[in-house]
């Protein structure tokens, strides 16, 4: 058995949020740098530029890539082989949210109540996944999660007579009816299958994955590849000025699923969308 002192996971958590929200992941700068090259309307191809300036900007400048710094979504893989010792497991995870978010003087965005609201005022509590893996190391992953994009996600329970072509048409209608609210070009994550909470994390999953890694089955692989054409198809263009790249990529999540359903959930991500990892 290995004991991991909760600071630890504080003091590693705090530092995933603050660069998170500073440097985008590889793949999404390198997709954005590619749509410049690929997009043939000239004012979508100096919105891409400025954004590529902006990116440079942030680094230079130490400052976020968006003022929007988002909610803190907090993923943990942890080992069997692992026992958190010095305090408590969510009190830690939500401490070093809110020194990250304080101490690299982010956006603070999290209100107490979804009604009656009132700031927090430390951006937590953060969304918080775990899970159990083998082993004795602990995999943390922090993905602040801007709203404009948030807000326009959808999920529908399909049923298993439902088309290849009614699901891609489901996907590309919720990006149609996003438009330009969620800053594209955008990335879309796609969750198919489970019930209808893990759907909707299926899809918050799939917006994490780097977007040079396509799905590893490669039916769902061809599927990422239909559905992003078509999506490009749809003529909304970087910040809905028009043009031919509205997404730079999507990616398809899955898991099993009841003989009677097929869940279906699409998670918008903006150019911004942004995760850090580390391992203790």
């Amino acid at each position: 058995m290995r004991e991991i002192d909760v600071k630890e996971l504080t003091s590693c958590i705090k530092q995933l949020c603050i660069q998170a929200n500073k440097e985008l992941p590889c793949s999404v700068k390198k997709a954005i740098s590619k749509a410049r090259e690929q997009e043939c309307s000239e004012i979508c191809k100096s919105v891409l530029g400025d954004l590529e300036e902006n990116i440079q900007a942030a680094k230079e400048l130490d400052v976020p890539v968006c003022q929007d710094t988002g909610m803190a979504v907090v993923f943990l893989e942890i080992g069997q082989d692992v026992h958190f010792i010095g305090g408590d497991f969510n009190e830690a995870v939500n401490e070093g949210v809110r020194q990250g978010y304080l101490e690299g003087l982010l956006r603070l965005s999290v209100v107490a109540d979804p009604i009656r609201r009132g700031n927090t005022n430390d951006n937590t509590p953060a969304i918080l996944h775990t899970s159990i893996i083998p082993g004795d190391k602990v995999k943390i992953m922090v993905a602040p999660k801007g709203f404009g994009s948030e807000n326009m996600s959808a999920i529908r329970m399909f049923t298993p007579s439902a088309t290849r072509q009614e699901i891609i048409g489901f996907v590309v209608d919720t990006v149609r009816k996003a438009g330009s609210n969620p800053c594209p070009p955008v990335i879309v994550g796609v969750g198919i299958g489970g019930d209808f909470e893990q759907c909707a994390l299926l899809a918050k999953q799939a917006l994490c994955r780097d977007l040079d890694q396509p799905n590893p089955d490669p039916f769902y692989a061809e599927l990422e590849q239909e559905m992003l054409q078509q999506v490009n198809q749809l003529g909304i263009g970087s910040q809905g000025f028009g043009g031919d790249v509205t997404a730079l990529g999507l990616n398809i999540e899955t898991y099993a699923t009841h003989i009677a359903g097929l869940p279906v959930a699409v998670n918008m991500g903006c150019h911004v969308t942004r995760h850090m990892c580390a391992e203790l």
